[in-house]
């Protein structure tokens, strides 16, 4: 089994389980919210570290991608989504308990591996430079997705737990990413798609959690909002409004993704933003 390079941070490994070298139980505040929310749903976090985890979480992807939304992918090993940025990214895991199996993951390029890859990913459909203070600081969450049979809570929080522990321990405050919405996306009540949804998505972010414009950024392949009707009264996915939920705010109008066919907008959350509650579950404070 082909070991990843070492990491150039710090990585978990089992959320609530033991890390060797290490004793049982003595967690971080976040870890131990991480812990607690895996164990009730039987769930394990933790961190890949070998390629064959990394194999794992890019089959989740081509699945949910590929098969279930209908990304056209270039990808150099059939059924997994495969992309340059991966090598330099850490992979977080949830697996159920009682098979092992990959049912949840996020992608995290941490700034150090960013300057070595030579930008984030949003660099290739934003222009970033009002986020150029921000670098040292920046982390970004990519690829995220869930296996259809999973998409309750417990995943999502798990992965959210594991990642403010991440952020803790490694003195980072600022995650940024993409949140896809699918053209044929139709909302929880089948309003019609067509890109529609995303641009009414679009204006209810708009009006309701834009970022201050000194973080604005410009998308290089505009979605075309202005030739869609943005009135419909849909919803976002439930991811977005969970990114929402913690404080995050949207950086500016969408971007086009012709390949994943969706609408991308780009997102920013800071721990020291997020609401109180979430401090609690989250972070332990």
């Amino acid at each position: 089994m082909k070991e990843l390079p070492t990491p150039t941070l710090h990585l978990s490994t089992l959320i609530g389980g033991q890390t060797p070298g290490r004793t049982a139980g003595r967690l971080l505040p976040a870890r131990a919210a991480a812990a607690a929310v895996a164990s009730a749903a039987r769930l394990e976090v933790a961190w890949a570290r070998h390629l064959d985890d990394v194999r794992a979480a890019q089959r989740l992807r081509y699945a949910v991608f590929a098969d279930e939304m209908g990304a056209r992918l270039r990808t150099p090993l059939p059924g997994h989504d495969i992309d340059l940025f991966d090598d330099y990214c850490e992979h977080l895991l949830v697996r159920a308990a009682d098979t092992g199996e990959v049912i949840g993951t996020y992608r995290v390029l941490t700034p150090a591996q960013a300057k070595r890859v030579g930008c984030f990913y949003s660099d290739t459909e934003f222009d970033l430079t009002r986020l150029r203070a921000l670098r040292e600081q920046m982390v970004e969450l990519g690829r995220s997705c869930v296996h259809p049979q999973h998409r309750h809570g417990g995943v999502i929080m798990a992965l959210w737990g594991a990642l403010a522990d991440f952020m803790l321990r490694n003195r980072l405050d600022v995650m940024i990413g993409c949140a896809s919405i699918p053209m044929q996306y139709e909302g929880p009540h089948g309003i019609a798609g067509g890109g529609h949804a995303a641009a009414s998505i679009w204006r209810q972010m708009r009006e309701h959690y834009l970022a201050p414009v000194e973080f604005h950024v410009t998308p290089r392949l505009p979605l075309p909002v202005h030739e869609l009707d943005d009135t419909l009264p849909v919803e976002p996915p439930a991811l977005v409004k969970g990114y929402l939920r913690l404080g995050a705010k949207v950086l500016g109008a969408p971007a086009w993704d012709p390949d994943f066919n969706t609408a991308d907008l780009p997102m920013m959350m800071r721990l020291m933003d997020l609401p109180s509650r979430y401090r609690r579950h989250l972070l332990g404070v």
